[in-house]
């Protein structure tokens, strides 16, 4: 069956280079939602903890519960179900959710800088503030999200003076409502390889730890490794002759008499159907006729094949992002940490 393997070697080393950029291992919170980015969640949570991290942020609740005894905080992003948890805190995305939230919560507060997706507008901070007071939340944090970090343009320059507008709001605000210094953070994995000198309480590190960051060639291009290789199990083998075809709706054709093998991977473990016939492997095979449900046809006759070692590369070649590579993978595909 198909196996993914995660490099302890490469989480590491990706985990060293965000830590030099920003400062120490205590600024960094990796990003843990949806099952680590495919990666599994109690693994990937395992091996942060070994390293020293003690922040996380995950999607839901549910992912929380499931890795908080690893971790001092959790940040959930989003959810619908609250407990007084004292490392468990809740992102506050809309004035309207915070008359659902009970007293006594840790929250963070998100604002919308630019990103306009989530969080509450520049005008409806000081609002929020009064109304988490009334509430009885307990304000922890307070942060948002850059849009364009990963592009050479003047537009994280933009977000990053609209969020030092709304840090000095909140701290011109503490004494008013009466909250403890809150943590401040806005940085994503590209956004942290911007800085000169990282400045921010907190940085959220998601495809940059897992190696698969992809920025602007003009860009800092730091040295990261993918953590993820994902490998598949010979079913078969065969001779294909001149002229034979591969595979639904005979989409390849063979140009010469060659070996061909069956794979036990396909679009049921999340292999994208929209890779067939544009793929070749790290080591040369080539992916042959349309994938299917639960196996796929390369050149060559191995054991074990390798399909990837760089979701970012099958990702081109599906017409995607290595986000949906890796986050389609089957959870119950095993994940092997060496």
């Amino acid at each position: 069956m198909a196996i993914i393997r995660l490099s302890r070697k490469a989480y590491f080393n990706n985990l060293d280079i965000i830590a030099q950029k920003v400062g120490a291992v205590s600024k960094i919170a990796v990003v843990l939602k949806d099952n680590a980015y495919g990666h599994g969640l109690l693994e990937m949570a395992k091996l942060s903890h070994e390293y020293g991290i003690r922040a996380a942020v995950v999607h839901n609740s549910n992912e929380a519960e499931k890795i908080k005894g690893y971790f001092e905080t959790i940040l959930v992003l989003a959810g619908h179900e609250y407990s007084v948890d004292e490392k468990i805190h809740y992102a506050i995305n809309t004035l309207a959710q915070i008359e659902k939230m009970p007293a006594g919560i840790r929250v963070e507060l998100k604002v919308d800088t630019g990103m306009h997706r989530n969080g509450v507008s520049m005008r409806e901070v000081e609002e929020a503030l009064l109304l988490i007071t009334k509430k009885g939340l307990l304000l922890k944090g307070v942060f948002t999200h850059n849009r364009s970090a990963d592009t050479l343009s003047s537009e994280w320059f933009w977000q990053r003076k609209n969020f030092e507008k709304v840090k000095k709001q909140v701290s011109a605000s503490q004494t008013t409502y009466g909250y403890e210094t809150p943590r401040f953070h806005s940085s994503n994995s590209a956004s942290a390889f911007r800085y000169k000198a990282f400045d921010e309480d907190l940085v959220r590190v998601g495809i940059a730890a897992y190696g698969c960051l992809e920025m602007d060639l003009t860009l800092e291009q730091p040295d990261l490794q993918p953590v993820m290789t994902l490998t598949a199990q010979k079913i078969a083998t065969r001779t294909l002759k001149e002229g034979e075809h591969v595979g639904y709706n005979a989409t390849y054709r063979a140009d010469k008499e060659m070996l061909v093998s069956t794979y036990d991977v396909g679009y049921g473990d999340g292999l994208l159907r929209a890779a067939s016939n544009r793929y070749t492997t790290p080591s040369g095979e080539q992916l042959l006729g349309r994938i299917s449900m639960d196996n796929s046809s390369f050149t060559g006759d191995k054991e074990e094949l390798v399909i990837f070692e760089d979701a970012n590369r099958y990702a081109e070649a599906a017409g995607t992002i290595g986000y949906e590579v890796l986050v389609g993978l089957h959870p119950e595909i095993a994940r092997v940490v060496i």
